[in-house]
């Protein structure tokens, strides 16, 4: 299979918000950035699929090679191939696909986070830092738009662990901060145990705020100029914001289920956001 199509079954088949966000790119465009989110799913279900940390953690080092071939070598696989190709005429740095596997190595590391200073590292990592490349990717005239960006990335990743807390939890993983979590009246026990108390739903309206402040600094930052550019990241926003009010309007049960947009509505979401600029 050529490089790029095998990244667009990659990212076709994921179902995530993002792919619906660049469905209406220009063509050079939407190869790069879907090169970019097959890279981000490659080295996730690296740590994600596998329930041996060894190999997990030797799977993210070879992809450490590989991206060190896709910039100086031959790379083999075909996410790294397509990189290759776009790497230069996006801008896309060596540098910070590696500070996404740092971030991904974070999962082999912790599954709890103390505070959300130590939350903050991971979530740019493993979004902020995405967001920065995407917005090289999308274009722009005006460098404040990578502020934007790096909060926006942030936004995302906070909107997908506030959805996930249930799912987490099964697998022995809890993002939200700890101290956060103990001022809130809520226990470990209690999110490990799926236990959907009133202190633990304030404790999700607490983190939704949180996400809410970050879509709300980011678009606060993004350039008048830049704003057609970076329509793509505007449309996931309005994806994920959709979300949490989805979890609101169900009482931040989010430990009893996952939410999500039947893939019509993000059609729909993306199609109007897009029209509208």
């Amino acid at each position: 299979m050529d490089p790029h199509e095998y990244c667009q079954t990659k990212a076709a088949g994921s179902g995530s918000s993002f792919y619906y966000s660049f469905l209406f790119l220009p063509g050079e465009r939407r190869r790069a950035i879907t090169a970019l989110y097959a890279f981000c799913r490659e080295v996730d279900d690296a740590v994600d699929d596998c329930s041996d940390a060894a190999t997990a953690r030797a799977t993210l080092a070879w992809w450490r090679q590989e991206l060190a071939a896709a910039f100086h070598g031959t790379p083999q696989h075909p996410v790294a191939r397509a990189l290759a190709e776009v790497a230069p005429r996006f801008n896309l740095a060596e540098a910070r696909l590696n500070e996404i596997i740092d971030g991904m190595q974070m999962d082999l590391e912790f599954n709890r986070y103390p505070s959300f200073e130590v939350l903050r590292q991971y979530c740019h990592r493993v979004a902020g830092v995405v967001g920065l490349l995407s917005a090289e990717i999308f274009g722009y005239q005006d460098r404040r738009t990578l502020e934007y960006a790096a909060d926006l990335g942030m936004a995302f990743q906070l909107t997908n662990i506030i959805r996930d807390v249930g799912e987490d939890a099964r697998r022995n993983r809890i993002y939200l901060p700890l101290d956060e979590i103990e001022r809130h009246g809520v226990s470990e026990s209690d999110i490990a145990q799926l236990r959907e108390t009133a202190n633990f739903r304030r404790l999700i309206e607490f983190q939704i705020e949180r996400a809410l402040g970050y879509y709300r600094e980011a678009f606060a930052k993004l350039p008048a100029a830049d704003r057609r550019a970076q329509r793509a990241g505007i449309v996931m926003a309005a994806i994920y914001r959709a979300v949490l009010d989805e979890i609101r309007r169900d009482g931040c049960r989010v430990l009893s289920r996952r939410l999500s947009l039947t893939p019509i509505r993000k059609l729909w979401i993306a199609w109007w956001t897009w029209v509208k600029g």
